[in-house]
């Protein structure tokens, strides 16, 4: 591989679904404030809100993953013109 090729911090970075708790191990540039022990190593920590295990086209569940309580902001605010 040629030197130089990739940014100077390109390193092993833990990626977790915060919808199923999964965690898998990748090599990326992304900014991360927090740290996490994964298979013996201590590694920074990127969340997710949903990740392949997680997304119902990969899964093949219909499942609804609402992290801010968007439905219930939405039934909440449409229900008074139902009335």
């Amino acid at each position: 591989m040629k030197k130089g090729l990739h940014p100077e911090n390109y390193r092993p970075v833990v990626f977790k679904d915060m919808s199923n708790g999964d965690c898998f191990l990748s090599r990326s540039t992304a900014k991360t404030t927090e740290t996490i022990e994964f298979e013996g190593e201590t590694y920074p920590l990127f969340k997710l809100e949903i990740s392949n295990t997680s997304h119902p086209f990969y899964t093949g569940k219909s499942k609804l993953v609402d992290t801010a309580g968007r439905v219930d902001k939405f039934m909440s605010r449409y229900a008074r013109m139902k009335k």
